[in-house]
């Protein structure tokens, strides 16, 4: 068999991409439906969805690559003769749905693609080059827009699959004829004039992603995610200290799947009483209240806002409360941090300077989650580490007397 196409049969290599292309799609599909369904409440079931969906992505940058090389080498290849060039219609929906399917073939995956390296928080995708792209920030609103255009181009395809396969089965068993035959062997055919492009065809493939985009638009897909529970309205609390909110943070980092997801807390009162001429075990106190929902922790936001972690609907906020003493070179808050009812001693080292009367405190702390009976179903450190690392920046400003 021939290794490249002649005008009445495909070559070899383009019968071996064809089915290559097909029995990777056939894969990808539902293995996407399946992990998109499985729960992920204890390690075992979070590691087996995240298998299934790093499957998912390996196979699918695999595809997009495979139609790269497929579609460079159809362009140099001529294209077989239609065995029925007088079904003008038939011939133009045959044309349109291959445009569909090439274009689709690099429009999934390469959504899915940047939806995972736009991502903060994820499966990751089996091979040594990375997960990030070039110019792709890590964005949850991009994130979301991309993961909206993956389900969409998916669609596309999917429709454009079953019409491809339900015109090769119509040509096959209705028509009877050579169609099907001349993608699996090298039938013999009658003289047929030369392959014809409809120049339709294309725009009219562009029509349908159109369209496709604009049913997604119109169910919601781009839509804002909601959370999932509301931020509770802290109290106003007077403060010896006022924070400069510009840049002041309070910012944590997890271990997913050996990758570090970070996060941070928008929303959060500190009421502090300090004074540096105050006994050096002595200086102050501090009470510190963060509203948990307010933290966005990339792709796991939604999920540790749920009731095996952070539980937001019954424990919206966390409290840290401590005295202040200095101790050599630095300071130290020493007191309890409270998270779902958990009170737990914590000795918080820190490091304070000033500028003029302006204050500038920084610090990083590790804790272990599980002594605040967060993801008590996360057993397995390679799924969910133990360890937290919180982050603290604070600028303030005495308030007048």
């Amino acid at each position: 068999m021939p290794l490249a196409n002649t005008a009445q049969h495909y070559g070899s290599l383009t019968k071996t991409f064809h089915w290559l292309t097909a029995a990777l799609i056939i894969t990808l599909i539902p293995l996407g439906i399946i992990a998109n369904q499985l729960p992920y409440d204890t390690s075992e079931q979070l590691a087996r969805k995240a298998f299934l969906f790093s499957l998912h992505k390996t196979l699918g940058v695999t595809v997009f690559f495979v139609a790269l090389a497929r579609i460079a080498w159809a362009i140099s290849q001529p294209k077989p003769a239609e065995l029925h060039p007088d079904r003008k219609l038939e011939t133009l929906a045959a044309q349109t749905v291959h445009w569909l399917l090439y274009g689709s073939l690099l429009l999934v995956p390469l959504s899915g693609w940047i939806h995972h390296a736009a991502t903060t928080g994820f499966a990751p995708i089996w091979w040594p080059f990375g997960q990030n792209l070039p110019f792709v920030p890590k964005d949850d609103a991009l994130a979301h827009t991309f993961a909206s255009l993956h389900i969409i181009f998916e669609r596309v395809l999917a429709a454009s699959l079953i019409l491809h396969i339900a015109g090769a089965l119509k040509h096959h068993f209705v028509d009877k004829d050579q169609t099907l035959r001349r993608m699996i062997g090298t039938p013999q055919l009658p003289d047929l004039p030369p392959h014809q492009s409809k120049a339709a065809a294309p725009a009219l493939a562009l029509g349908a992603w159109a369209a496709a985009l604009v049913i997604g638009a119109g169910l919601g897909l781009f839509a804002a995610k909601d959370t999932v529970a509301a931020v509770p309205q802290l109290e106003e609390t007077s403060s010896g200290w006022e924070i400069v909110a510009e840049s002041s943070r309070i910012a944590i980092a997890i271990t997913q799947f050996g990758a570090t997801v970070e996060g941070e807390f928008a929303e959060w009162t500190t009421q502090i009483d300090y004074d540096r001429n105050a006994p050096a075990d002595a200086k102050g106190t501090v009470r510190t209240t963060i509203a948990i929902p307010s933290l966005t922790l990339g792709s796991v936001t939604d999920q540790a806002m749920g009731p095996d972690y952070f539980n937001t609907p019954e424990f919206p906020t966390a409290v840290f409360e401590a005295d202040i003493s200095e101790g050599g070179a630095s300071h130290i808050a020493t007191g309890t941090l409270t998270i779902k009812d958990n009170s737990v001693p914590l000795t918080m080292p820190f490091d304070l300077g000033f500028e003029g009367d302006t204050a500038f405190m920084s610090t990083t702390l590790t804790l272990d989650r599980r002594d605040f009976g967060i993801g008590d179903n996360m057993t397995d450190e390679t799924s969910l580490a133990y360890p937290v690392t919180v982050t603290i920046n604070i600028e303030a400003n005495p308030t007048a007397p």
